[in-house]
């Protein structure tokens, strides 16, 4: 039997952050991944690294500090499930950022499949938005 144990990755207190989790296997009454912890923990940190590396070419900040990405899960098998949003639906890069997501994440180290959903539920709204973010737009 699995569940999905959700580890939040705080890097800043005020800042909404994306829901990182992984998928485990139930042992009696714990629950052990089957990814070590130090290396769900490298691997944690690298992939928002790489989600960093990708900006919306609209706004000069990534759409990890814009609060675009809801949602990444790293299963057992190494594969990372992401679930992101645009800042508007009708988007001009609605079709490319996908593939941009997948491409950085797929160059991290021990991933071995991505996949990216876009969603719009809920909207994305400027509170999302990183402190960082704030800044780099000029709203802070």
């Amino acid at each position: 039997m699995t569940m999905t144990d959700k580890v939040e990755t705080l890097e800043k207190a005020e800042t909404p952050v994306a829901e990182t989790s992984s998928t485990h296997t139930e042992v009696g009454t714990a629950a052990v991944s089957a990814i070590p912890a130090d290396e769900l923990a490298r691997m944690t940190d690298d992939v928002i690294g790489a989600l960093k590396t990708v900006y919306d070419p609209e706004i000069p900040a990534d759409i990890y500090e814009l609060g675009l990405v809801y949602k990444i899960d790293i299963e057992d098998d190494r594969s990372v499930k992401i679930e992101m949003t645009l800042t508007a639906p009708g988007c001009p890069v609605a079709g490319e950022m996908p593939g941009w997501v997948q491409d950085a994440v797929s160059a991290v180290e021990g991933v071995s499949f991505v996949d990216v959903t876009m969603t719009f539920d809920p909207p994305w709204t400027p509170d999302r938005m990183s402190e960082e973010a704030q800044v780099a737009v000029g709203w802070y």
